[in-house]
């Protein structure tokens, strides 16, 4: 696995969205892969939680039949949280600040998620 190349993925994500403070890559199991966060996250227990809030969110729409889930976001009084699925065998949680537009970033981290993908899989997205 590369972990520069993951590495350069977060770091770039956050560098094109205004508003990102941090990010981390787990397993789906909660095992950190990789983080790109401030001295006051733990990112070993961002990913536990992060995976299990999307554990959570991936059985409620197989529950209601509304398709594989693609991401839930979580709003406090201070930013948000968003939860991406990447594949089916790993997550990406995303910390933002209030001024964090969630559309764009949205929009910004779906390329970055099939990137993230194919190097968890060791192999090339399509288009590249």
């Amino acid at each position: 696995m590369d972990h520069e190349a993951l590495a350069r993925e977060m770091r770039g994500l956050r560098e094109r969205v205004t508003g990102i403070t941090d990010t981390a890559l787990a397993a789906a199991d909660g095992i950190l892969i990789a983080a790109d966060t401030t001295d006051t996250i733990d990112p070993e227990g961002l990913a536990a939680l992060a995976a299990a809030g999307l554990g959570l969110a991936r059985r409620t729409t197989e529950a209601t039949a509304r398709g594989a889930l693609r991401q839930t976001v979580t709003y406090g009084s201070h930013g948000c949280v968003a939860y991406y699925a990447v594949g089916d065998t790993a997550l990406m949680v995303v910390l933002g600040d209030e001024g964090l537009d969630v559309d764009r970033l949205h929009r910004a981290t779906h390329p970055a998620l099939d990137r993230i993908d194919s190097i968890l899989t060791d192999k090339t997205p399509e288009g590249v």
